[in-house]
């Protein structure tokens, strides 16, 4: 079995998780969503934990696709997560809870008697991984607090304003939903403050250093056509 098993029926989620063979594992279930960025976020997290913690089988359910399995399950919002044996269920994770879902796992994993690599090295290697993959999801990515559609501080809520002024695409990652990324991407990018903005996985600045580039108009040749909006 690969360490993430996405599954496409009800049929084969039930001959894994509810199997025979399978009464003494531990599986982690995660339900998303193709629309839900927070799904695209967690997913990152949840492959990272599959290969810390590989004593516990995951599986991926894209909810909309198989609405009774996720019914059954209760699942009314993504990300959501389930931790199942023998068919019961152990415990849930709902929205874009990183720190949780991973306390979760290593709790089960080790309830196994589970040895993940030593958290020095584990967690800056797989945070760095992360990070790196982050700062690449979009050409332009901006870490934000908050979303664009709900802000939660000023500086934010200027940038996204710039960015819509600027006719500029860009994807976005919430840092108070992640208390890893909020800290780790001050050490990864030597840049201690939010937000901040990304260009084809290079750290640009924050809120002033755009506002400055747009004044000596700098910023605009920077962002790849295929991230800008077509002007009439």
């Amino acid at each position: 079995m690969p360490s993430v098993q996405a599954i496409t029926s009800e049929e084969e989620f039930k001959t894994l998780v509810r199997g025979e063979s399978e009464k003494n594992s531990v599986f982690a279930v995660y339900f998303w969503a193709s629309w839900a960025q927070p799904c695209a976020q967690m997913k990152e997290v949840f492959h990272t934990l599959s290969t810390v913690y590989p004593q516990l089988k995951y599986l991926e359910v894209e909810a909309e696709e198989l609405p009774e399995l996720s019914e059954s399950f209760e699942v009314d919002s993504v990300p959501y997560f389930v931790f199942i044996k023998g068919g019961k269920i152990l415990a849930k994770v709902s929205g874009a809870n990183a720190s949780e879902l991973s306390s979760t796992a290593e709790k089960f994993a080790k309830a196994l008697g589970a040895t993940a690599r030593p958290p020095s090295e584990a967690s800056s290697l797989d945070l760095n991984s992360r990070l790196k993959q982050l700062i690449s999801q979009e050409h332009v990515m901006i870490f934000i607090k908050g979303s664009p559609q709900q802000p939660k501080c000023g500086f934010s809520r200027q940038l996204i304003e710039i960015l819509k002024e600027q006719g500029i695409v860009y994807g976005s990652f919430d840092i108070l939903s992640d208390d890893g990324v909020r800290q780790g991407l001050k050490k990864f990018s030597n840049w201690p403050t939010y937000p901040q903005v990304y260009v084809k996985g290079e750290l640009i600045g924050g809120l002033d250093i755009i506002r400055e580039l747009i004044d000596d108009s700098e910023f605009l040749p920077m962002i790849p056509e295929s991230s800008r909006i077509p002007s009439n």
